[in-house]
């Protein structure tokens, strides 16, 4: 007969609760600090849902009312240096981070001094949406961010910002510091993938973050007993080996209790924590009406919760213990709704119809809208820029893939903000490929191999790369790794810059392959330049040969956009003109290369692809211009040189290897047309993949893909 054995975590999982001897022995200004800092959240959010009401808040206006308790308890262990970011629902957790930064340490009942006004209206503005707000309007109630406060930005997507909390925390480790972060998020996204990789790759990173689960009991009207089979969410960090902590979230003091013993466990090296506060929002996920109003709870229900108020809870014990009276704690609550109305005064007017309208002069220029979705590269000034016809070094035929690895560690070498990580870079001896084969040898310690988690990998980086103090490589080994990063590659770091203001850097660097040829099928293969340079925030690379190889890797290190560097498989093992020992130089931004010159057609193409179209002109004699684009996203196109090359040919044939529903040639076919009609003497031509994707089949993969012969058919039918 099998014998059982019982087996335990490997990680504490606790239940703390306050107890009245915590009440008695607490500090005064603990009390009231938690007491005051609680009830200015509660106004100002009473006050959102006003200025809801009478449609001054264009969006949501996700309201915390319920759920001030486990804000200020969880903040307050924290410092400036201290990290938070958020969800969508994350007014009380900035507001808090944001009060604890310009009053850090109050004695007594927390004042509403300059500063606290600030905080207020800056806030308030953003919510609706106005020019004063920290992100300039352009966040709004969803998106806010104050990073000297250690508020890193709160996030629309459920789950979306955990990644990159953990990649504050990696830097705030790496800087040798220690602080922490703190990344709140709710019910809904204990189930989210990128959440519980997350989970794993702090677990086994050590890092100092904790995954403050805010259970407020239901997922917009969804609970949580009929969304996951353990409704004790804190259960998971067992299965990550991480300690946690559940609490009532609606006790101000344990929450502050369990979060100060996880700050110390965090402090002191141990790595991640989880703390799970049982919360209850007042209000429907959005809006000012209870959750009763639409059926999926019972006014019953909501009072019950209602009864266990943190903030009367805070005042009970505060008057009890004689900190202050009544009359004291009324006069403090009207000078908060006195300020805030005043504060709101200032943006609002009476309009034409007797209502109140936000004023002209409150609201952001318009002609503001695209600033900042990208930087204005004032970062590269000074560069030192080479051509290899020009270059100053010695120059010889080597491998790419060589050059590859020499570049990536000399940029570990020179510059230790880079760090480079990647599934299997520290290993294989440099990887799937041997591009991080030198980097290995330069500085280990900076080549992170990852557990197979492209999101928790991809937004680690991201939140590394906001915070700045690291410049991220991340390595993607097949492009179609992308969709399923997809959510940190486009909506996080790629509109991170934009949507927070349009002020802050996101120096994220992105490197993946294309591999259509070598039959690894349908999910290894594909082309993504046609999709990714639909996403305004990215910038995007293609280099064709290993000396441009250099100059661009280098240019998009220095750039404080997200720059995706493709590579293709194909010419991993090619040789090309090189560099010897200078891998410091780079290529400007925006600068295409003319690869061959001709009159009577324009060749525009990338990558591998810029090979077979010098094979196919040599087969065909075709005189054509051939331009290698080097740069492919929008904002980067060399519309100068392609200019100057349909004015003089009149006829365009572009060239790309991947599928034509993906097909990066059909965007940039329409733009020239555009811009370049009246020299137009017949319409763009294309040479692309299929419509299907590549196939195992070595003859399906064949005739799915475009190669030299393509090409070749193409010009003959052109020059017909």
């Amino acid at each position: 007969m099998a014998t059982h054995e019982s087996l335990v975590a490997g990680a504490p999982w606790i239940r703390l609760r306050a107890t009245p001897e915590d009440w008695d022995e607490a500090a005064p200004d603990l009390l009231l600090s938690l007491l005051g800092r609680a009830q200015w959240i509660r106004s100002f959010e009473e006050y959102v849902l006003e200025l809801a009401g009478q449609g001054l808040v264009h969006g949501p206006a996700h309201s915390s009312i319920g759920q001030e308790g486990g804000a200020v308890g969880s903040i307050s262990p924290l410092r400036s240096d201290d990290f938070v970011n958020g969800s969508h629902r994350g007014h009380h957790q900035f507001l808090a981070k944001a009060f604890g930064h310009v009053a850090p340490k109050p004695t007594g009942l927390p004042v509403i001094d300059d500063e606290v006004r600030t905080v207020l209206r800056r806030t308030l503005a953003e919510i609706c949406g106005l020019a004063e707000g920290y992100g300039s309007g352009r966040g709004g109630s969803m998106h806010l961010q104050w990073r000297e406060a250690g508020a890193m930005g709160t996030n629309a997507i459920v789950g979306g910002g955990v990644p990159q909390a953990a990649g504050f925390a990696w830097n705030q480790r790496h800087a040798g510091t220690d602080a922490v972060t703190v990344t709140y998020f709710g019910d809904g996204a204990v189930n989210i993938g990128s959440v519980l990789e997350t989970f794993n790759l702090a677990a086994a990173w050590k890092l100092p973050v904790c995954f403050f689960i805010e259970n407020n009991q239901y997922a917009v009207s969804t609970p949580v007993g009929t969304a996951t089979a353990e409704p004790r969410l804190s259960a998971r960090g067992l299965g990550f080996h991480i300690p946690s902590w559940q609490v009532d979230g609606m006790d101000p003091l344990a929450v502050h209790l369990a979060m100060s013993e996880a700050v110390a466990h965090m402090r002191a090296g141990n790595g991640p924590t989880i703390v799970e506060a049982e919360v209850y929002r007042y209000f429907h996920q959005n809006g000012p009406y209870p959750g009763s109003a639409f059926g999926y709870r019972t006014k019953e229900e909501e009072k019950s919760w209602r009864d266990r108020d943190p903030i009367d809870l805070l005042r009970g014990h505060v008057v009890r213990r004689g900190l202050a009276d009544d009359d004291q704690l009324k006069a403090f609550d009207e000078e908060i709704v006195r300020t805030l109305h005043e504060l709101g005064d200032s943006f609002l007017e009476d309009g034409p119809d007797g209502k109140r309208r936000i004023k002209d002069s409150a609201w952001p220029d318009p002609a503001f809208v695209d600033v900042g979705v990208r930087g204005d590269l004032s970062e590269l000034d000074g560069s030192r820029y080479e051509e290899a016809e020009s270059f100053s070094g010695a120059l010889k035929e080597r491998r790419f893939i060589d050059a590859v690895s020499d570049v990536l560690a000399r940029r570990l070498e020179t510059d230790e903000r880079v760090v480079v990580l990647g599934e299997d870079v520290d290993r294989l001896k440099g990887g799937t490929n041997g591009a991080t084969k030198k980097a290995i040898e330069t500085a280990p310690e900076r080549v992170l191999g990852t557990p197979i988690s492209e999101n928790a990998f991809a937004g680690l980086a991201g939140g590394m790369a906001i915070d700045g103090r690291t410049r991220p490589i991340v390595e993607f080994m097949y492009a179609d790794f992308m969709w399923v990063a997809a959510d940190q590659l486009f909506n996080q770091v790629a509109k991170a810059r934009h949507m927070f203001g349009g002020t802050g850097s996101v120096p994220f660097v992105l490197r993946s392959k294309l591999a259509a040829g070598t039959g690894y099928g349908s999910q290894h293969s594909m082309d993504p330049a046609g999709v990714l340079t639909t996403a305004p925030g990215l910038r995007v690379v293609a280099p064709s040969n290993p000396f441009d190889y250099v100059g661009l890797l280098n240019t998009a290190l220095a750039c404080d956009d997200p720059v995706v560097v493709l590579e293709h498989v194909d010419l991993y093992a090619t040789t090309g003109t090189a560099p010897v020992d200078d891998f410091d130089y780079r290529l400007p931004v925006g600068r295409a290369a003319v690869r061959r010159t001709g009159d009577d057609l324009t060749v525009i193409s990338y990558l591998s692809m810029v090979g077979h179209c010098l094979e196919a002109l040599d087969e065909t004699g075709v005189s054509a211009d051939l331009i290698d684009l080097r740069w492919l996203d929008r904002a980067s196109l060399d519309w100068d040189t392609i200019e100057r090359s349909v004015r003089k040919t009149n006829r365009v044939l572009i060239v790309e290897q991947g599928a034509i529903g993906t097909s990066y040639g059909g965007r940039l076919a329409d733009e020239i047309q555009r811009r370049l009609f009246d020299w137009l003497d017949a319409p763009i031509e294309r040479v692309t993949g299929g419509e299907a994707s590549p196939s195992i089949s070595k003859v399906l993969e064949r005739a799915a893909i475009a190669r030299t012969e393509e090409v070749t058919a193409a010009l003959r039918r052109l020059s017909d």
